[in-house]
């Protein structure tokens, strides 16, 4: 049952790597802009300042989403027969969002954030129409429509195979005296966990994204404020953890041909995969500690959680990935090292994370730079660092052996770049700087600057990367 089928390579997923590397390399380019901006290097306008950081956020968020679904289904489609045209529904809705979104944002000057917290959507104070929120609300349905679908697909057929939800989680080895040789792959069990998560967060995404829509085109629907906030940041958290879940199954796949062992399902995995699939969906309210009208038994919960969370994925993924890897003889490429790196990147992102869950820290920096370093800690040095490790081991040359020549210098320009520029952000947020100013002070600007310079690197290094990935391609096509 668990054996992997034949299945030819996946040209949409392969394809979908390209767009996403492209939108990422811009995305960077569009984030360096706004660190030179506060460094004084550059002169923005600040108008245009939020709508970069609007475009930046909302563009990262779902290319990484993009990479992680299409790791996931890649994957996926080697254990069940998926229909691919499902893929290419939810790749044209995605499609059809970014256009809806990018509108709304540069045209029509949208600038409040990739969250659209409410009620900014709708009172800009004149810095954009309501017909430019409308576009990039319905962009973001547009996506999460496409997302549902894409779900819909891969849960109906790991329930089919695996003997319904229950099966695909490993519950029988969790909890049961199930043996680890008849449980499925990590691949379906973290596939379904993400499933089952991230469509619930799509819905209530859906729901706060729709109402929001009526409140724009019709101003006397009401909404309560602090119900759309947390709807809007369960969507928020769930959504952006769920692209890192799927992201790490090409550890699971790909790190075993390095190292010739399985990465076999244990009860510990199953029961992690399982710890995860509940406490990714109720720790979101950790964004929340600075909204005092909120229950107080929710602003505990969102600090202890904060606390369990990095539990799961330290014990999962990262440390079960240090036992697996001693005494390997891993041959290390450009592949192989950037999907470790991606694992290191993501649990040392967690710590800082945990810290700002503390309640008593939160009220001096959840508002600060220390926010935008440890999440950007989890998306360069981990899930975007994965995604590019899955897209070299796509056109690795099977005649190259060890990560030597210009693949070495690529990924350690990378590696000092993503940690120079994530520690300025920590430094910056220890330091009380504030985080979404388009503006800084002098006293800021050396923080700043030397963050540019760091992120420079790492856009010469994606640059790289993406650039090797498309001529990968073309040389596959016409060999």
């Amino acid at each position: 049952m668990n054996a992997a089928i034949e299945k030819p390579e996946s040209s949409a997923a392969k394809l979908t790597m390209l767009l996403a590397g492209v939108v990422i390399l811009l995305m960077m380019a569009l984030g360096l802009i706004m660190r030179a901006t506060q460094g004084n290097l550059i002169q923005l306008d600040p108008a245009l300042f939020y709508q970069i950081m609007t475009a930046h956020g909302a563009g990262m968020v779902g290319a990484a989403a993009l990479t992680g679904a299409a790791i996931l289904w890649y994957f996926v489609g080697r254990y069940v027969e998926l229909i691919e045209g499902i893929y290419w529904a939810f790749l044209g809705l995605f499609l059809l969002g970014v256009v809806l979104i990018l509108g709304g944002i540069f045209i029509g000057g949208y600038g409040g954030g990739w969250t659209f917290l409410f009620p900014l959507p709708a009172i800009s104070g004149g810095a954009w129409t309501s017909s430019a929120a409308a576009s990039f609300i319905l962009g973001y349905i547009s996506i999460g429509v496409g997302f549902l679908l894409y779900y819909l697909e891969v849960g109906r057929k790991l329930i089919s195979k695996y003997g319904g939800i229950s099966g695909a989680l490993a519950w029988p080895l969790a909890f049961g005296s199930g043996k680890p040789e008849d449980a499925p792959p990590p691949t379906i069990v973290a596939a379904m966990a993400t499933t089952i998560f991230n469509t619930i967060g799509i819905v209530v995404g859906a729901a706060v994204l729709i109402s929001s829509l009526v409140n724009l085109l019709m101003p006397e629907f009401a909404v309560n404020a602090l119900l759309a906030k947390n709807m809007t940041y369960f969507f928020g958290h769930v959504f952006i953890n769920a692209s890192i879940y799927m992201a790490v199954i090409a550890v699971y796949e790909i790190i075993p041909e390095y190292t010739g062992k399985p990465w076999k399902t244990s009860r510990a995995f199953a029961l992690s995969w399982s710890a995860i699939l509940l406490l990714v969906m109720i720790v979101y309210p950790h964004h929340l500690l600075q909204d005092t009208v909120m229950p107080a038994w929710a602003l505990v919960m969102g600090q202890i959680i904060s606390y369990l969370s990095g539990i799961p994925l330290l014990a999962v993924t990262a440390f079960s990935l240090c036992v697996y890897l001693r005494g390997s003889n891993i041959r290390w490429d450009l592949a192989s090292a950037l999907l470790v790196l991606g694992v290191a990147g993501w649990s040392v992102g967690s710590a800082p994370a945990i810290i700002d869950g503390m309640i008593s820290v939160n009220k001096l920096m959840h508002n600060t730079l220390w926010v935008p370093g440890h999440f950007h800690i989890y998306l360069i040095l981990g899930e975007v660092a994965m995604a590019f490790g899955f897209m070299a081991w796509l056109v690795k040359d099977a005649r190259a052996t060890g990560l030597a020549g210009m693949d070495r210098v690529a990924f350690w320009l990378y590696l000092l770049g993503g940690a120079g520029f994530t520690l300025m952000f920590l430094i910056s947020g220890a330091l009380s700087i504030p985080r979404r100013w388009a503006v800084h002070v002098p006293e800021w600007f050396l923080q700043d600057r030397i963050a540019a310079a760091f992120g420079a690197l790492v856009v010469l290094a994606a640059l790289f990367f993406v650039s090797n990935y498309a001529r990968g391609l073309g040389k596959s096509r016409s060999s």
